[in-house]
């Protein structure tokens, strides 16, 4: 398993220096974009090859993330009263009621991987994990933002970021790390590790130079 988890940890490094180039070199912009949702699915798969002894309770975790996340972003994109008023645009696919599939998939992502951290960190105390990992993924979100707003994930209306989205993806974030504290699964996938980190850093270079 822990040669899986390395040629994982690579495809994911591999992918993500690909789409790097591509959002950075205009002429190729569209065509990455289309190419994200794909993007998405592949780092699922990828995740889901390289996790150890998977039992139920990591298919339902998997389950109840996307369900979680996928509703509260529908709620969102409805009502304009949980992140604030925020609309998606093509990127990121196939919506329903304005809300992209993909997203609960993201949430999957971003959450496993921030708790996979954690994790390989061996940070124990449930406060300390919460706390940590709830910061973590929230300045994630602040490296996405203008990006995502850059290339048409979504926008917001008026063109502002409102403190209220920073806060509810703390709080939120932080009850999807303690049920993946909760979950009784393998924690340990050096490829998720690898997926945070290096979707970070695409983040980062995308917001400073893109």
């Amino acid at each position: 398993m822990k040669a899986t988890q390395r040629i994982c940890a690579w495809l994911v490094v591999l992918f993500f220096t690909v789409g790097l180039g591509g959002f950075l070199y205009p002429p190729y912009i569209n065509l990455f974009k289309a190419l994200v949702p794909y993007h998405l699915l592949l780092m699922l798969l990828l995740m889901m090859i390289s996790q150890p002894a998977k039992n139920r309770f990591f298919w339902l975790f998997f389950l109840q993330i996307y369900v979680a996340g996928f509703l509260i972003e529908l709620v969102g994109t409805q009502t304009g009263l949980v992140f604030g008023s925020y609309f998606y645009g093509a990127t990121l696919g196939i919506k329903v009621a304005g809300t992209p599939l993909m997203i609960g998939v993201n949430w999957i992502l971003v959450i496993y991987s921030a708790g996979m951290l954690l994790s390989s960190l061996r940070i124990r105390n449930i406060y300390v994990f919460l706390v940590l990992g709830a910061s973590m993924v929230t300045l994630l979100d602040y490296l996405i933002e203008p990006v995502a707003i850059q290339f048409d994930y979504w926008s917001w209306d008026p063109a502002v970021i409102p403190l209220q989205n920073y806060v509810v993806w703390f709080i939120f974030s932080a009850l999807l790390l303690a049920l993946f504290y909760k979950m009784d699964f393998k924690k340990q996938n050096s490829a998720a590790v690898t997926y945070f980190v290096v979707q970070f850093v695409f983040f980062f270079v995308l917001r400073v130079w893109g």
